[in-house]
């Protein structure tokens, strides 16, 4: 019987997690590659292969060949519909601009994969996120990775501590480059495999498509899109094709460039105004989460309000047990109800929340 600690390393086919369960196994850790199939086969086009698609199934179970330990594919796409299809479509449908990896990771790879890590035996659930865990003796510590670029922290905010304690994330002191010549050289396929971009459940990353076909054209009632003073410039087909600093599909004509403000799902309207509007200098958030109990009274945090934001300096103000306000140095464009903002001190992730729709009672809340 084998006497090395168990870990169960999810397995996507490409180079990253791929060279997290060989760094894992050169620990000397014992290693058990699993995929999560999130698709249905009738669900996968041969032209458009996605996340955990049969490609990805293949090259894992490849990657797991080569390295000479156990590989398992479970099927999880009901639950991927429940969980995180389902929430991307209806917040779009609310006019709020979802981030369904967020979700993914917090009901998906270290909701399900926990438990079948539990039913092994295995004392470790591992990614290929590039983040740093640190187990201390005063708790577990979720930080940024030595590669800035590829921080992925963000979308981690949501796990608790209990999930942290049982989880490792071998890429953080590495850069992309060193992960992939590690892979060159331990002989891995993937080792050269392109990397995949955007939402994976989202065909060339074709939202208006996807949501056509997800909703139906035409299903909801089209509505006004009015400037600032509640002019109407012209109508939309849905407020679902659109987000907080979008651009596009903005009737032109007026003098300068606009961009969408707010969206109302009551009044189905989209709110358009120039660069300058767009700008917030506060938000609030709801479903907090905290990894590290921030103190009470008011922090000095940085934040990011999308994960492909830089981050910027703000006060963090908790005002309950699931809710925040965030005050920026310096005002923010892009603040979209529906996304996540998350907050640091240095390196280290405080946790976050999701941004609120801005409302009427905002001027009145007490400014911290």
């Amino acid at each position: 019987m084998s006497t090395k600690t168990r870990v169960v390393v999810g397995m996507s086919g490409g180079v990253d997690s791929s060279v997290a369960a060989y760094l894992l196994q050169q620990q000397g850790y014992e290693v058990i590659g699993v995929t999560l199939k999130v698709w249905s086969d009738s669900c996968i086009s041969h032209s458009q292969e996605k996340c955990c698609g049969p490609q990805s199934i293949s090259d894992a179970r490849l990657v797991a060949h080569r390295l000479g330990i156990p590989y398992f594919v479970l099927d999880e796409a009901e639950a991927f519909e429940e969980e995180v299809i389902l929430p991307f479509v209806k917040a779009y449908q609310g006019g709020r601009t979802p981030n369904p990896c967020v979700l993914c990771n917090e009901k998906m790879k270290f909701g399900r994969l926990p438990q079948k890590a539990k039913a092994w035996g295995a004392e470790y659930v591992a990614t290929g996120h590039y983040a740093r865990i640190e187990h201390t003796a005063g708790g577990v510590l979720l930080k940024r990775p030595k590669e800035e670029r590829k921080d992925q922290t963000y979308f981690l905010f949501r796990l608790e501590r209990k999930t942290l304690d049982r989880m490792l994330t071998p890429l953080g002191d590495y850069t992309k480059e060193e992960v992939r010549n590690i892979a060159r050289k331990a002989g891995l396929s993937v080792w050269d495999k392109e990397e995949s971009q955007g939402i994976c459940f989202v065909p060339g990353n074709q939202y208006g498509a996807f949501l056509t076909k997800r909703i139906g054209e035409g299903k909801n009632d089209v509505g006004q899109i009015v400037d600032l003073s509640g002019r109407s410039l012209g109508r939309h087909r849905g407020i679902e094709f659109y987000t907080v600093g979008q651009r596009r599909g903005i009737p032109g004509g007026q003098g300068e460039p606009l961009y969408v403000l707010t969206i109302d799902p009551a009044q189905q309207r989209i709110v358009v105004g120039p660069w300058e509007a767009l700008h917030q200098t506060h938000c609030f958030l709801s479903e907090t989460n905290w990894q590290q109990q921030p103190p009470p009274t008011p922090l000095s945090v940085t934040v990011k309000v999308r994960y492909n934001y830089p981050p910027s300096p703000a006060r963090l103000t908790v005002l309950s047990e699931q809710r925040a306000r965030l005050d920026f140095e310096s005002p923010q464009a892009g603040v979209a109800p529906g996304q996540a903002a998350v907050c640091y001190v240095d390196d280290l992730l405080l946790g976050g929340g999701w941004i609120e729709r801005p409302t009427d009672e905002d001027q009145e809340e007490v400014t911290p």
